[in-house]
């Protein structure tokens, strides 16, 4: 499949959405991509099943606090030269290119590489959303490791991290992204396509796209765009969603700490819904309770909406006096098990709480 504008405008609303709050501003990432786009050169979209086996997947992706990305905007030849750095030090090109989450910038950072390399990019990611960790990928959780990495910014400083395991990948990297200003680009879980098709979430470009029409159309047809997206969501990998919360934002905190945006929203009820509902915020939305019962926890997907239009609304952008509505949404099969909670499931986050799948909590 061969990117259009159109489709691309549907992509950055279907990945905010999938992104739950976080993986960066997808405004900023759509311009790059149009920028490309109207330069004349392609963004080829390829579905796993129609990749070879051994085939050389290197995944690029930004990292680092959604807060700063919004001031310290990308050229895109950050991802690129880590890529290339990448290829250096394996000795071989790569054959595509690919996301490590379907969130906000981090959907479109790969059609840039993809488009200026001349490279397809594999409708697939190893997250299914969003998460903060580079270790929180079904790539790793299924054994591919996500050393060599390579980190890389906008001034053309870059460094090789080969690490014992994928967690101290993460806290490497974490610490040389801080170094360059907050945020970084990087290259990382170098795999085969056998390994893709046998660890990524597929298909999450495409239904990032799907997600973005079917709001553009609801708004078009004057029907009730929330309604028409949790309509749509058990004819895919995401079967279940509803409404949890509706309301003002009243309250939000929000600081850049570590190398991410950490905080909380608070939101009170308008009818139907009473008292007021928390979210707490690590890069993604990861908990929301309402009187402290708990609505909706990670990994499962906590969105929250403009409720007139139903925009996504990511952590950078959220402003007291909003009216929002709150969608839960669970995650594929493939994130719920015992092997992938282990590596983002709440424990993973601090949370007390365990994991309930949202179809289970009144």
């Amino acid at each position: 499949m061969k990117l259009t504008s159109e489709q691309l405008l549907d992509l950055s609303v279907g990945a905010a959405f999938l992104g739950t709050g976080g993986g960066g501003d997808p405004y900023v990432g759509r311009l790059m991509v149009q920028q490309c786009l109207d330069e004349g050169l392609t963004v080829e979209i390829v579905s796993p099943d129609e990749i070879d086996d051994d085939m050389l997947v290197i995944p690029t992706a930004m990292m680092g606090a959604p807060t700063v990305l919004v001031e310290k905007i990308p050229s895109g030849e950050e991802a690129i030269f880590s890529l290339q750095r990448l290829e250096r030090h394996l000795g071989r090109k790569a054959d595509a290119t690919m996301p490590i989450e379907i969130g906000g910038i981090n959907s479109t950072i790969p059609l840039v590489v993809g488009a200026r390399l001349g490279l397809p990019i594999i409708d697939a990611d190893g997250m299914g959303r969003a998460f903060p960790f580079l270790e929180m990928e079904t790539f790793g959780v299924y054994g591919v490791s996500g050393s060599p990495l390579a980190i890389s910014d906008e001034d053309g400083d870059c460094a090789l991290i080969q690490a014992v395991d994928n967690r101290q990948m993460e806290w490497l990297a974490r610490a040389v992204a801080i170094r360059m200003g907050g945020s970084a680009y990087i290259s990382e879980y170098p795999m085969s396509g056998a390994d893709v098709k046998r660890t990524a979430v597929p298909n999450t470009l495409t239904l990032a796209i799907k997600i973005g029409e079917v709001l553009r159309r609801a708004r078009q047809t004057h029907e009730n765009p929330i309604e028409a997206l949790i309509s749509f969501l058990p004819s895919t990998l995401y079967r279940y969603g509803r409404v949890i919360f509706s309301g003002k934002i009243v309250d939000v905190l929000r600081e850049t700490k570590a190398g991410f945006a950490i905080g909380r929203v608070k939101i009170e009820g308008i009818e139907p819904f009473a008292s007021a509902m928390e979210i707490e915020i690590q890069n993604e939305n990861l908990i929301a309770r309402v009187d402290g019962k708990v609505k909706a926890i990670v990994p499962d997907l906590i969105c929250i909406l403009n409720t007139e239009t139903a925009e996504p609304i990511t952590s950078e952008n959220l402003r007291y006096g909003q009216r929002v509505t709150v969608v839960a949404v669970s995650v594929p099969e493939i994130m719920r098990t015992p092997e992938a909670l282990n590596v983002f499931g709440p424990a993973c986050f601090g949370l007390k709480e365990p994991f309930t799948p949202i179809e289970q909590i009144g």
